[in-house]
């Protein structure tokens, strides 16, 4: 609930920027961490990462805004869909490599946000008033 009051005051290219980066020195420290700081870590990490989810919703729909049921079911269907390939992926590895090296995998993984630098400007799509 956050992520979309902020995304419409500041943009939200930057709450992208910020969640999904933000994230990233905590995930760091959790392969580190015994199980309490574990667990402290994971809930700061679900809070920052759960506010882009509008703001990146809202983001694809300014770039087709002709199109927000396109972009409303893709975003949901991907979302979901890729996170069940993911698990298998990292489960299969998980059996090679041990769960130890897949933990610290993952823990790299918000640093991939560094490719948001490629995202575009979007200006919103405000509807024309009718004047009378």
């Amino acid at each position: 609930m956050i992520g979309g009051p902020i995304g419409d005051r500041f943009g939200r290219k930057y709450v992208i920027w910020f969640s999904i980066l933000g994230t990233a020195p905590f995930s760091l420290l959790m392969p580190h961490a015994n199980l309490f700081w574990t667990c402290v870590l994971s809930i700061i990490i679900g809070f920052v990462l759960s506010s882009d989810f509008s703001a990146i919703l809202v983001y694809a729909q300014e770039l087709l805004p002709t199109k927000v049921g396109l972009i409303s079911g893709l975003f949901f269907g991907l979302a979901f869909g890729i996170a069940g390939v993911a698990a298998a992926i990292l489960g299969n590895v998980a059996d090679h490599h041990g769960i130890e090296y897949v933990y610290k995998f993952c823990a790299y993984m918000p640093l991939l946000g560094f490719v948001a630098i490629f995202l575009p400007n979007v200006k919103p799509h405000r509807a024309k008033r009718i004047q009378n």
